[in-house]
Parts: structure tokens; sequence; C-alpha cells
């Protein structure tokens, strides 16, 4: 839940005649969802921001879906994702409900173009790379390890810094926010939750562009693509505040909580959405009971998909996993850690691990893309050594 923020100029009062210094009266636009009730903005354009000088033909990305119900654990190489040039085009969807769609990227470039996901909150996760984030509200800068929330209808552009980019991302249907068991009845983080206001970074350096021309914006709605080219920079703001904005979350500020036996993952947790959590898996000190199993127990995932995109470190519960790879466990049917992780793990005293959960609530359909990179028979992986030459 981002909190109240402001830049630039803006009038003693909402809805109030707001004029620059020729007495040309800047033009008010409310920015939020959920009709008027959820969080907002008030931005103050210098120009209209509905002059369209002409629109393209739209064209689908939606996603081709290889297997519609399964109950099969499987596993993805997202480092074997290619890297292409184009932003968008970069962009594969691997996994997908009614309420979220999840997808890596490995995008080459910065965007020429802007673009606005009209249907989704977007949750990018940096596993490479780095940059700067720019939209009406400010620049905010990124780099590895930064989640950054960007809210439906927010219209942006990546500039990266170099060519090696490794991204994760989530478009969530519903407005993504910091877990509200975390928050006060006023929306404060409170001292029991793993990360406080200090550890999200809004826009900053306010950028006002009065320009006119051909300003290309590809809006996604509803799994298509609408070319639209607007007469006015989208980014023609002097002013605005409000809650509804863009922000960074680094994993890294992420403080672990732990206890003398093994506790659960909702304590990893870090954002919700109405069909799904997010939760950070980071280096901390084990349990420290002194019979502690520190590997997780056991467990069906009856209500629930389990995703798991590793990111860095030795997780200790798996065997050979490598950078960037993707572990669907599906509800329904037990998993836990792989022969042998439980003994390894007895009387060790720390972990390095670094990894994104990602559970949704509605089974998860696998895309044609997430086909072309699946690792064979990962549901195997849990088999005895011996058990393996009778299979």
């Amino acid at each position: 839940m981002p909190f109240y923020h402001s830049q630039g100029k803006i009038p003693d009062k909402r809805h109030v005649v707001f004029r620059d210094a020729t007495g040309k009266l800047y033009q008010e636009e409310l920015v939020g969802t959920q009709g008027f009730g959820s969080l907002s903005s008030l931005v103050y354009h210098i120009h209209p921001p509905t002059c369209v000088r002409q629109k393209g033909k739209p064209y689908s990305v939606k996603p081709e879906i290889a297997i519609d119900n399964s109950l099969n654990a499987m596993s993805f190489m997202g480092y074997d994702i290619a890297p292409t040039t184009d932003y968008l085009e970069s962009r594969k969807t691997l996994l997908v409900n009614s309420s979220m769609h999840i997808g890596l990227a490995a995008p080459k470039s910065s965007t020429p173009y802007f673009f606005k996901n009209a249907d989704a909150d977007e949750l990018l996760f940096i596993h490479k790379g780095s940059g700067t984030l720019h939209t009406m509200f400010g620049q905010l800068p990124f780099k590895y390890g930064d989640y950054i929330l960007i809210p439906r209808g927010t219209v942006y552009k990546i500039d990266f810094d170099t060519e090696d980019n490794k991204l994760l991302y989530i478009e969530s249907f519903a407005p993504v926010y910091t877990p509200k068991r975390y928050r006060n009845d006023f929306g404060q983080l409170q001292e029991h939750a793993p990360f406080c206001e200090r550890d999200l970074k809004r826009p900053q350096n306010l950028e006002t562009y009065d320009e006119q021309g051909e300003f290309d914006i590809l809006i996604k709605k509803k799994g298509m693509i609408f070319p639209y080219v607007y007469l006015y920079h989208p980014f023609d703001v002097v002013g605005w505040d409000g809650y509804h904005y863009p922000y960074t979350f680094s994993i890294f500020d992420f403080e672990p909580l732990t206890g003398r036996i093994h506790m659960p993952p909702p304590i990893h947790q870090c954002f919700e959405s109405a069909g799904f959590v997010v939760c950070s898996f980071v280096p901390r000190l084990y349990d420290y009971h002194p019979d502690a199993i520190p590997a997780p127990y056991h467990h069906s995932n009856i209500d629930s998909d389990e995703v798991l995109y590793y990111v860095d470190g030795d997780f200790m519960s798996r065997n050979n996993i490598k950078k960037g790879q993707i572990t669907l466990h599906p509800g329904g049917i037990p998993h836990g850690p792989h022969p042998g992780a439980i003994e390894r793990s007895i009387g060790q005293k720390e972990t390095k691990e670094l990894a994104v959960m990602i559970d949704p609530f509605q089974p998860l359909m696998i895309t044609e893309e997430a086909m072309k990179i699946e690792v064979k028979d990962y549901y195997k992986s849990w088999l005895p050594e011996e058990a393996h030459a009778t299979v």
C-alpha cells in the first residue's frame, strides 16, 4: 500500500482554477482504479490527455494455452528465454489463470514507444539489469533485486542501461497491495512487518514535457495491443498528488522473520492481490531449536498452486536448481524437499537463498511458450536414486 506523495506544482484545493504564468488553464485528471472508491492521484497536465491523432490496427498478444488442466509438478528453464530487442515482444507469458499472468522477459533495448496496461497492475522483478522507469509521476531508477509495482493505466517507458536484462513479471487483474495484516487501521506498516515505508522508493525528478507531435502509446486491453498516436507528450505533467503511483521495493530490504522451529511460507509474504500472494525468500538464519529441521516439511497445496522463481544462492530444499528456473507445484498433491535435502539441512545455521514465490488461488494453465523451456520429467525428481533405474 503506497502512502501520500506529491511532485511538482499543485493548487491548494482540488478541482479549482489552476493556471500557468500566461493564464492558461492546466488540465486536471483523476487517475485511479475501482471506480472512485480506491487509491487515486490528481494529475495536472499542460494539455488535455485526450487528444488522439490516429489509431493503428489492434493485434492479439493472448497467450496460447498448451495445458488447461494439469496436476503435474513441472519446471521451466527461465534463462532459456531468448533475448529480444523489443520490450513487449520479449515478454513471454508462461502461466495464466483468470486472476493473473506470470511470465519472463529478456529485452535488449529501451522502448522507443510508451506502453500502458489498461487491464492489469504489473509487478516486475529485476533479475538482471538496471535502468530507469519513466512515467508522468516522475522517474524510478531500478536495479538487480528490485520489484517495480506499476498500477494499471500507467503510461510508462523503460530505459535499460545494458542489453543484458532478465525480468520476471506478473500481470494482476486486481490491484496489488502490501499485505493487509502488516498495516494498521490507518494504512501504516506496523512494527512487526518485515519492511516499512522507508523501503518503498517513490517517483522523483518529475520532468515536464511540453511537446506536440506524434507520440506512440501501445495500450493493452483484453489480450490485445491497441496502437494509439497522441498529439501531446504523455508526460506533460506539472504536478500531482495522491496514493496512485508506481514504486520500487528491493528484495534485499525484506527483513526475514525467524523462529525456533520451521515457520510457514506466509512469513515471507511481501505483496497480495485478490487472486494470489507474492513472497520473498532471502538470506536468513535458520531455526534455532536444538533439534530443528530447517528444511520445510512436506505439504499439500490444496487451495493454491505454488510457483517458485529461483534468483540466486543455494536453495536448500531443491536439488540441481539453476538461476532463472521456475517450478510449478499444483494444488491437490503433496510436495516437499528433494531427496537428501532434509538430512543436509539439519545442523545448518543459515541460508543464502534468494527466490520469489507466487501462490495463486486458482489453478494455473500452462502456455505454449512455457512448454518450449520445460524440464522434462521434473515430477520424478522426488524419487529415491534406486527407484530411477526401474522407472
